[in-house]
């Protein structure tokens, strides 16, 4: 299990879905008289723990028809991007069924200044454009034959990532679009696998 703060108090807690049982058990265990509202465990103590939907998932009213929909095999789509590497895949469960990475040249920082430092600044520029570019090509070859898609999943950097999704051609994605942006290293074939293994992890706001 992954435990980090969460924004606005409490700590997200992230658990493999073959372990959500042994975990809520443990809960009530822990929390004598906890009860449930929808998705909401509040113990009488003033502690909480409400469980998010993964990406994909329907709405559902109550705890046994979440955990019965975390049974039923996902197809998602992803992007994961930082400058200079794009990494877009389509997962159906925890298998990865295409996918492709790709690195781009852009050109470092220069401490030059003046003129130099500009000349730089436009130079470093074309070459991230570019590299948005061809990320967007690869989003389409990879996403759009691939058929319905329950949640479309993205990743690392928010700039670069909303960049290549300004390309009109991805448009049918943007309503699929998971509302948590994965935190990713530089995209590679292994941080494409994990991220398929991450974005599936059931994720519970703890509070305290």
């Amino acid at each position: 299990m992954k435990v980090q703060p969460a924004a606005g108090g409490g700590r997200w807690a992230e658990i493999s879905p073959s372990r959500i049982r042994g975990w809520l058990d443990g809960f009530y265990q822990r929390h004598d008289g906890a009860v449930e509202t929808g998705l909401l465990l509040r113990a009488a103590n003033g502690d909480t723990a409400e469980l998010q939907l993964t990406p994909g998932m329907p709405p559902v009213q109550n705890v046994d028809d979440f955990l019965s929909e975390l049974t039923v095999a996902r197809r998602l789509g992803f992007l994961l991007a930082r400058a200079g590497a794009v990494a877009v895949g389509v997962s159906s469960g925890t298998t990865l069924e295409a996918s492709k990475v790709e690195r781009f040249y852009v050109q470092g920082r220069t401490a030059a200044g003046g003129w130099s430092q500009q000349r730089y600044a436009r130079r470093r520029g074309n070459q991230a454009a570019a590299g948005v570019r061809e990320a967007a090509d690869i989003a389409c070859r990879i996403l759009l034959p691939a058929g319905t898609l329950d949640a479309f999943v993205c990743g690392g950097d928010r700039s670069t990532v909303d960049a290549i999704l300004a390309d009109a051609r991805l448009a049918a994605l943007l309503p699929l679009r998971h509302d948590r942006l994965l935190d990713v290293p530089e995209p590679r074939l292994t941080v494409l696998e994990q991220a398929v293994i991450d974005a599936q992890l059931v994720r519970i706001r703890l509070v305290p």
